[in-house]
């Protein structure tokens, strides 16, 4: 963090007092990169092989994705126009507050909840409205509507909720939705909905045609469950007009030929993709119980990830974590979000989670009331 006078042109206070995106640290040969919520398994060769067939980097890609956009509006019901396709759901995102909020406007957003929601609306010139997460780490949704106001003019629902874990129910979302003035843009961004297995968890796409109140957009991703991080590419499901806002905000060109190619390969190999699916969810599931019976007292995880609310022991439980060849994402007093990896390194994350959870005070807020010292 820094502020505009050591910067040698003139930039934005609010901007310069901003902490540039800090990426999961990397791991070395030895280690397991549990940072960054990636799959743990390695491309299908037949994505390899459809993406090494596209790779004409001499020539620009199809700037509207036109390819994987219909196929996407076939899967779920709508026009081509209904789906935007960006590098990643996050550009998306920072497209529709681009759109939507400017200075004098309101974001409102669990917190926490992912980083960069708040710089996504300071970007935008407006002012971030966090709302504290609930008891369990959920989205407190009857506070966030009580925080919209006037100037409010996007709000963001994270389900399963990064770094955290627990998902937004159906029933609870159409009832915050409800209560959401009609010109206020909601985003759902479901990232992680391929792991849910709650089947109360909502469901931005249930329906035919996308979500129902023309002012949802739903945020879904290729990056995490069809295991194309490296290549950036996701997209959105709403109304063509909110859509075309995002889409006048957008740099061209941003999505790549080998992206496109990459998720419409992946979308012809999804049974093979959700049964990896399947299995990591199952693995979380077991971690999960593991870390609980250890005495973490850990939120529900619906994710490909988990959640260890270590507070103000974050850093240093992180760094034991590091020296045992496990790269973990801690969040400064918050707590510290474990990636969903391979088979091997469950063994490491439980034993080292066992040894540090002993150490930690009476009554602090990752330890289970019956752990003993």
């Amino acid at each position: 963090m820094t502020d505009a006078s050591d910067i040698p042109v003139r930039v934005r206070p609010e901007v310069a007092a901003l902490p540039p995106y800090k990426q999961g640290r990397q791991a070395g040969p030895d280690a397991f990169k549990l940072s960054s919520n990636e799959n743990p398994f390695d491309p299908l060769p037949g994505v390899l092989e459809r993406v090494r067939d596209a790779a004409a980097f001499n020539r620009y890609p199809d700037a509207s994705a036109a390819r994987l956009r219909a196929r996407l509006a076939e899967r779920f019901g709508v026009t081509d126009d209904g789906v935007h396709v960006g590098a990643g759901s996050v550009s998306i995102l920072a497209q529709l507050i681009q759109a939507t909020a400017g200075p004098g406007d309101e974001v409102v957003y669990a917190w926490r909840s992912f980083e960069a929601y708040p710089w996504l609306a300071v970007v935008a010139g407006a002012t971030a409205v966090q709302v504290p997460l609930a008891p369990g780490a959920r989205h407190d949704l009857d506070a966030m509507a009580g925080a919209i106001t006037e100037r409010t003019r996007a709000i963001i629902v994270c389900t399963p909720n990064n770094p955290t874990g627990p998902i937004v129910t159906q029933a609870e979302f159409d009832a915050f939705v409800s209560r959401v003035p009609a010109d206020v843009l909601v985003i759902l961004d479901e990232a992680y909905s391929e792991f849910v297995t709650d089947p109360d968890a909502v469901n931005g796409l249930r329906e035919p045609g996308g979500h129902p109140r023309p002012n949802v957009v739903v945020l879904r991703t290729f990056s995490k469950a069809f295991g194309l991080a490296g290549l950036r590419v996701g997209y959105a499901i709403g109304h063509p007009r909110v859509l075309d806002a995002a889409r006048s905000t957008a740099i061209p060109l941003s999505v790549t030929a080998q992206a496109e190619v990459a998720a419409l390969a992946s979308l012809d190999a999804e049974p093979e993709l959700l049964e990896r699916v399947r299995v990591i969810a199952q693995r979380r599931d077991a971690l999960v119980a593991a870390l609980r019976d250890e005495g973490w007292d850990v939120p529900e995880a619906q994710g490909n990830f988990v959640w260890l609310p270590a507070g103000a022991e974050t850093l240093d439980i992180a760094e034991r974590f590091v020296e045992a060849g496990l790269v973990v994402r801690p969040f400064a007093g918050d707590g510290i979000r474990i990636s969903v990896g391979e088979h091997e390194s469950v063994d490491k994350v439980l034993r080292i989670a066992a040894s540090v959870v002993k150490t930690l005070p009476e009554g602090h807020q990752g330890r289970a009331a019956s752990v003993e010292k």
